[in-house]
């Protein structure tokens, strides 16, 4: 397994935008779909964005498609994820993970970060 280790969540007022990052360590990301998902208060874990080894298969959430863009850079080991104009119901624990397949689903991955929290006020 790889390890993973999210930064960059905060509280931010809604329209703002945040940029989270994933480092990874113990293994190289390159070989690896990487996805973050985010988990509210009472709620279920839900995806939120996926992308390939090879940055060709990007997938989003209908709730944040056109605000946040998923990105790697596997020569620094990174994954980012690019959040513009956040929302209160953007409120979450946001966690990345690394699998061998892409997939819209926990099950898909096998690595966990301990996730960052970010918060929107209205």
């Amino acid at each position: 397994q790889v390890q993973l280790v999210e930064s960059g969540g905060g509280l931010v007022q809604a329209g703002g935008s945040l940029r989270l990052s994933c480092a990874a360590s113990g293994r190289t990301l390159s070989n690896y779909a990487m996805a973050w998902f985010r988990q509210a208060p009472g709620k279920e874990r839900e995806f939120v964005a996926a992308i390939s080894w090879n940055v060709v298969l990007v997938d989003y959430a209908e709730s944040v498609k056109g605000r946040f863009t998923v990105s790697r850079d596997n020569a620094k080991n990174t994954v980012y994820l690019q959040m513009n104009s956040l929302k209160p119901e953007d409120t979450a624990v946001y966690y990345c993970a690394a699998g061998r397949v892409l997939g819209g689903t926990t099950r898909a991955y096998d690595s966990w970060g301990q996730g960052t929290l970010v918060t929107v006020s209205s």
